[in-house]
């Protein structure tokens, strides 16, 4: 049999992707369009912050699919609702993507945005005596939660400074958690994303030690459950919420004053401190679910493996699906 043909190629992958839950013939991509009306997509959102985008930018008023949202403070906790099957899809860096699936998730990546690796810097407070990365030898740092991106900042930004992980003491914690303790001064620096990082900043008037660029990918991964992506009601409505998706940055790349006067709003922090994360929250743009998106998790599943928070080889072939279409909003 002759496997070189690209369009084979993926459609094998694609399969081999299905076969572990339902065997999904590939016909069934040819079949005809289902009725979204009767589809319910169950979408989980990282502390709300998708659906308010999508609502600021006018795309959610005549959706032909009826969305359920079920908001998550953080990726592992999005993660483990995946596990679960208790959402059918959500975004997440794909570091926590990585993590989940060495935990045992069966998820398929099915859609991938990067905004070039912005989005998690490691913080200090406004008065803290670390001016420096070489500073936080004997420190105490907040990782956020185990796998996250903030926890592949954090060893990035270390491994970068020649600082071995020994040279630290790393305090997993969810956000919340984190937040207090940082507040508090508990301990000494936090690695953090989003709407956290903005409070901090606008709040505590904390200093951005590292911000992550040249460590982080910035890949953002929409990942899904294999039952939704065997449905084939459900699998277009995956592909219409990746086009709304698309739409929303749009939006917000074109619309900085709405973007920013929405996101004051949600992260309850004055204009002038969320306007300087407009560039990086807005720069997202759509990259294909390829070979290099592939090797993407590949590399970052190589620093686990090196920095031992997991173990094992693992082919992430099996854990994408390549042939979700571009939905047509028209």
């Amino acid at each position: 049999m002759n496997d070189r043909n690209p369009s084979r190629r993926r459609l094998l992958h694609a399969g081999a992707a299905l076969a572990a839950t339902a065997a999904l013939p590939l016909t069934a991509l040819a079949q005809a369009a289902p009725d979204l009306r009767k589809v319910t997509l169950r979408v989980g959102d990282q502390t709300g912050a998708s659906q308010g985008l999508l609502r600021a930018a006018g795309l959610l008023g005549d959706v032909p699919y009826k969305i359920e949202w079920s908001n998550y403070a953080a990726a592992v906790n999005l993660h483990e609702a995946l596990k679960a099957d208790a959402t059918d899809i959500g975004s997440a860096n794909d570091s926590p993507t990585v993590s989940a699936i060495a935990g045992g998730s069966r998820i398929l990546a099915v859609a991938s945005w990067t905004n070039g690796g912005k989005g998690t810097s490691l913080l200090v407070r406004k008065n803290s005596d670390i001016k420096s990365i070489a500073d936080l030898r004997g420190k105490t740092i907040s990782p956020t939660t185990r796998g996250s991106v903030a926890h592949f900042t954090t060893v990035g930004v270390l491994k970068e400074a020649g600082i071995a992980l020994d040279d630290v003491k790393l305090a997993f914690l969810s956000p919340t958690d984190a937040s207090a303790a940082f507040g508090a001064g508990s301990i000494d620096a936090w690695a953090i994303w989003g709407i956290f990082r903005a409070r901090t900043v606008g709040a505590l008037g904390a200093r951005v030690l590292h911000d992550g660029v040249g460590i982080n990918s910035g890949q953002s991964v929409l990942s899904a459950t294999r039952t939704a992506v065997a449905d084939p009601g459900k699998r277009a409505a995956i592909a219409h919420y990746a086009r709304l998706t698309d739409k929303a940055y749009e939006w917000a790349r074109a619309n900085p004053e709405a973007y920013i006067a929405w996101y004051a709003a949600f992260s309850k922090q004055d204009k002038s401190v969320v306007a300087s994360l407009h560039e990086e929250n807005s720069a997202y743009k759509r990259v294909p679910v390829d070979d290099t998106f592939v090797a993407r998790l590949q590399r970052t599943h190589a620093v686990w493996l090196e920095t031992g928070v997991l173990r094992g080889p693992i082919d992430f072939n099996q854990y994408v699906y390549r042939d979700l279409p571009i939905a047509s909003l028209a």
